[in-house]
Protein backbone atom coordinates (compact mmCIF):
# COMPACT_ATOMS: atom_id res chain seq x y z
CA UNK A 1 0.00 0.00 0.00
CA UNK A 2 1.51 3.59 -0.92
CA UNK A 3 2.15 6.16 1.37
CA UNK A 4 1.39 10.11 0.34
CA UNK A 5 3.16 13.02 1.59
CA UNK A 6 3.48 16.61 1.23
CA UNK A 7 5.62 19.32 2.38
CA UNK A 8 3.51 22.44 4.75
CA UNK A 9 2.41 24.47 1.95
CA UNK A 10 2.10 21.32 -0.44
CA UNK A 11 3.70 22.64 -3.42
CA UNK A 12 6.03 19.24 -2.81
CA UNK A 13 4.30 16.06 -2.65
CA UNK A 14 5.67 12.30 -3.06
CA UNK A 15 4.76 9.14 -3.09
CA UNK A 16 6.46 5.61 -1.37
CA UNK A 17 5.35 2.48 -2.30
CA UNK A 18 4.80 1.00 1.57
CA UNK A 19 5.04 1.86 4.95
CA UNK A 20 8.21 2.27 6.97
CA UNK A 21 9.12 -0.51 8.90
CA UNK A 22 11.04 1.94 11.20
CA UNK A 23 12.39 5.50 10.97
CA UNK A 24 15.94 6.68 11.95
CA UNK A 25 17.05 9.63 13.74
CA UNK A 26 20.22 10.96 12.53
CA UNK A 27 22.28 13.28 14.94
CA UNK A 28 24.11 15.09 12.54
CA UNK A 29 23.89 19.02 12.74
CA UNK A 30 21.49 19.25 9.31
CA UNK A 31 19.64 16.02 10.29
CA UNK A 32 18.88 17.63 14.37
CA UNK A 33 18.20 20.96 13.10
CA UNK A 34 15.93 20.03 10.33
CA UNK A 35 14.18 17.90 13.11
CA UNK A 36 13.67 14.74 10.50
CA UNK A 37 12.98 11.62 10.75
CA UNK A 38 13.98 9.23 7.96
CA UNK A 39 12.63 6.59 6.10
CA UNK A 40 14.66 4.79 3.34
CA UNK A 41 13.80 3.81 -0.66
CA UNK A 42 15.41 2.63 -3.19
CA UNK A 43 14.43 4.86 -5.78
CA UNK A 44 11.89 2.84 -7.97
CA UNK A 45 9.93 2.88 -4.50
CA UNK A 46 9.67 6.74 -4.50
CA UNK A 47 8.02 9.10 -6.50
CA UNK A 48 7.87 13.01 -6.43
CA UNK A 49 4.50 13.58 -7.67
CA UNK A 50 4.56 17.32 -8.11
CA UNK A 51 6.53 19.84 -10.32
CA UNK A 52 9.93 19.34 -9.74
CA UNK A 53 10.53 22.96 -9.99
CA UNK A 54 9.15 23.33 -6.44
CA UNK A 55 11.44 21.00 -5.25
CA UNK A 56 15.57 23.16 -4.01
CA UNK A 57 18.70 21.49 -3.36
CA UNK A 58 21.06 21.89 -0.44
CA UNK A 59 24.40 20.31 -1.24
CA UNK A 60 26.58 20.06 2.19
CA UNK A 61 30.19 19.02 2.71
CA UNK A 62 31.25 16.14 0.33
CA UNK A 63 28.28 17.31 -1.66
CA UNK A 64 27.42 13.18 -1.95
CA UNK A 65 23.96 13.82 -0.66
CA UNK A 66 21.26 16.09 -2.31
CA UNK A 67 18.90 17.05 0.30
CA UNK A 68 16.05 18.43 -1.10
CA UNK A 69 13.36 20.71 0.50
CA UNK A 70 10.26 22.88 -0.51
CA UNK A 71 11.27 26.03 -2.70
CA UNK A 72 8.14 27.55 -1.16
CA UNK A 73 8.07 26.63 2.46
CA UNK A 74 11.14 25.33 3.34
CA UNK A 75 10.00 22.16 4.76
CA UNK A 76 13.09 19.19 4.45
CA UNK A 77 11.54 16.62 1.97
CA UNK A 78 13.71 13.85 1.10
CA UNK A 79 17.29 12.93 0.03
CA UNK A 80 19.06 11.36 -2.38
CA UNK A 81 22.32 9.55 -1.39
CA UNK A 82 24.77 6.62 -2.18
CA UNK A 83 23.88 3.76 0.08
CA UNK A 84 25.86 4.15 3.73
CA UNK A 85 25.06 1.00 5.37
CA UNK A 86 28.86 -0.12 5.13
CA UNK A 87 30.54 3.10 6.09
CA UNK A 88 31.20 4.27 2.67
CA UNK A 89 29.46 5.62 0.29
CA UNK A 90 28.14 2.72 -2.36
CA UNK A 91 27.17 4.83 -5.43
CA UNK A 92 26.10 1.48 -7.10
CA UNK A 93 23.07 1.28 -4.78
CA UNK A 94 21.15 5.04 -4.27
CA UNK A 95 19.03 5.39 -1.71
CA UNK A 96 16.24 8.19 -1.27
CA UNK A 97 15.85 9.06 2.61
CA UNK A 98 11.90 10.23 2.88
CA UNK A 99 11.38 12.54 5.92
CA UNK A 100 8.58 10.32 7.60
CA UNK A 101 7.16 13.42 9.56
CA UNK A 102 5.54 14.59 6.30
CA UNK A 103 3.63 11.49 5.79
CA UNK A 104 -0.21 11.56 5.29
CA UNK A 105 -2.42 10.03 7.02
CA UNK A 106 0.75 7.50 8.97
CA UNK A 107 0.77 6.97 12.54
CA UNK A 108 4.65 7.88 12.59
CA UNK A 109 4.78 6.70 16.95
CA UNK A 110 3.56 2.56 15.55
CA UNK A 111 7.17 2.76 14.15
CA UNK A 112 10.43 2.29 16.18
CA UNK A 113 13.33 5.29 16.09
CA UNK A 114 16.93 4.45 15.75
CA UNK A 115 19.39 6.66 16.09
CA UNK A 116 23.01 6.99 14.21
CA UNK A 117 25.61 8.99 15.97
CA UNK A 118 25.98 11.40 12.83
CA UNK A 119 27.72 13.95 14.68
CA UNK A 120 30.35 11.63 15.10
CA UNK A 121 30.48 9.67 11.86
CA UNK A 122 30.56 12.00 9.07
Amino acid sequence: MSIKGSCHCGNTQFEVSEAPSDVTRCTCSLCSKRGALWAYYTPAQFRLTSAPENVATYLWGSRTVKHHFCAGCGCGTYSESPDWSTGKPDFDSPKVGVNARLFDDFDLDAVPVTVIDGKNLW
